[in-house]
């Protein structure tokens, strides 16, 4: 079995790639290019039998992802099930199942079977708990542990997988020497950071990354290449801890494509305005152009509770400076496990913030959106208005809230609606006295 850039090599065009293009409304022949070279992924493990396959990458929309998943203070998989359900109602087009709850095993298969859209898992999360539970510490972890517990997801149907190989002994060795504000916020981060310290060897996912490969290329799990050392806030964005794991990663997705595996790289963080562009175009330049996944970026430290628009306001910036695909960000950001109207306001706001990108990017059928919109708007055609809307539910709620029934123009205006006094002057039939 190849995976789907062997196909692409071999001049092939699979089912996932003709369904890639079908959504994208561009010829399947520019996706099995992309995923020829590596600048367009396709996250379709062999096992995700409910799988509609899209594409991650260059020329493509900008994806976004939600996370889900259980806790040890909310172990339940039903209402992590329910939160699938509504990202995948927001037009969510992916969601990462983050499970450190009782049963991980048993979540994941049920996310997976339920999922019509892709799923991506963070192994170490996993190996973690099962390392607690068998032997009273993360770092009595062993590499075959992490091993198993990667190779036990993507039989059971993981489509990508974070994985945190960038985080070394090097890396390390950098964030000791430049110290940080909040040195490592990324839990996988800490978990490889930790290990190495303790066992004062390197990381297993950098050392095993050939038995990692053979792993993934057996099931065409894409692997999303972590960014463990992301800059927690604002202070320390764009150091040289970040920088050196970044290089690593451009290094692993060389030898992610020599084996024909799809791989992605994995973005910060909190990181100033200013800094975004330049981010992006590092890792591009660093990492072949391989597809960007960002968390964010956030673009301020202060403002809890409306983490969801600091990070849209970082995440349209990235967008449109090359990154390809935005995980949300919620307003339970830095608070609390996410709930189920949390969920719901991250995937619309992120997906906002990738379509104002995609606008400036020219991504095909993006500006007919805003133009079917305006022209609604030009005619007052309410039907139409909140059919195009992003949220169409609170667009009808908002407007039968504070308006009557039938009413033509909205309330904010009424009587001097600049729509309508605008229109009767410039649709009116031609005077006769001026023939």
């Amino acid at each position: 079995m190849s995976t789907q850039m062997q196909a692409a090599r071999e001049g092939k065009i699979t089912d996932a790639m003709k369904l890639a293009a079908e959504a994208e409304r561009i010829p399947a022949e520019e996706i099995r290019a992309g995923v020829a070279t590596g600048v367009i992924a396709i996250c379709a493990n062999v096992n995700h039998a409910s799988l509609k396959p899209c594409g991650v990458g260059a020329g493509l929309r900008t994806k976004v992802n939600a996370n889900i998943g259980t806790s040890s203070t909310f172990p339940d998989v039903e209402p992590e099930l329910l939160k699938l359900d509504e990202a995948v109602r927001c037009g969510a087009d992916s969601v990462m199942d983050l499970s450190t709850g009782n049963n991980i095993d048993v979540s994941r298969r049920r996310i997976i079977e339920h999922s019509p859209i892709m799923v991506g898992t963070v192994p170490i999360y996993q190996a973690a708990v099962t390392a607690i539970k068998n032997h009273g510490a993360i770092v009595a972890m062993t590499e075959e542990d992490l091993l198993r517990t990667i190779e036990t997801q993507a039989k059971d149907g993981a489509d990508f997988m974070t994985l945190h190989c960038g985080v070394t002994r090097a890396a390390i060795a950098k964030l000791s020497t430049q110290r940080r504000e909040m040195d490592i916020v990324s839990r996988g981060g800490s978990f490889i950071a930790g290990w190495i310290l303790h066992n004062e060897r390197e990381n297993p996912l950098f050392a095993r990354y050939d038995d990692i490969l053979d792993i993934c290329a057996a099931y065409d799990v894409t692997i999303s290449l972590g960014d463990g050392m992301r800059p927690g806030c604002i202070a320390d964005a764009t150091d040289r801890a970040q920088l050196t794991e970044l290089i690593t990663l451009g290094d692993l997705v060389d030898r992610a494509w020599r084996r024909g595996v799809q791989v992605m790289v994995e973005g910060p963080g909190h990181v100033p305005y200013d800094q975004i562009a330049a981010n992006m175009q590092l890792q591009k330049r660093l990492c072949r152009n391989a597809p960007f996944y960002v968390l964010g970026p956030l673009v301020t430290d202060i403002a809890p509770g409306y983490d969801h628009i600091t990070a849209a306001i970082g995440g349209t910036l990235a967008a449109v400076s090359g990154a390809d695909f935005l995980c949300y960000v919620t307003p339970a950001e830095h608070l609390c496990l996410p709930t189920l109207e949390d969920v719901h306001d991250g995937v619309i706001v992120s997906r906002i913030a990738a379509h104002a990108a995609d606008l400036v990017k020219g991504v095909k059928g993006a500006r007919d959106w805003d133009l079917k919109m305006a022209r609604a708007r030009k005619v007052l055609d309410w039907d139409a208005q909140l059919d195009l809307a992003i949220d169409p539910d609170l667009a009808r709620k908002k407007r039968a809230a504070r308006n009557s029934a039938g009413e033509t123009a909205c309330s904010m205006c009424g009587d001097y609606c600049a729509v309508k006094i605008v229109s009767e002057y410039f649709d009116a039939p031609a005077c006769p006295c001026n023939d």
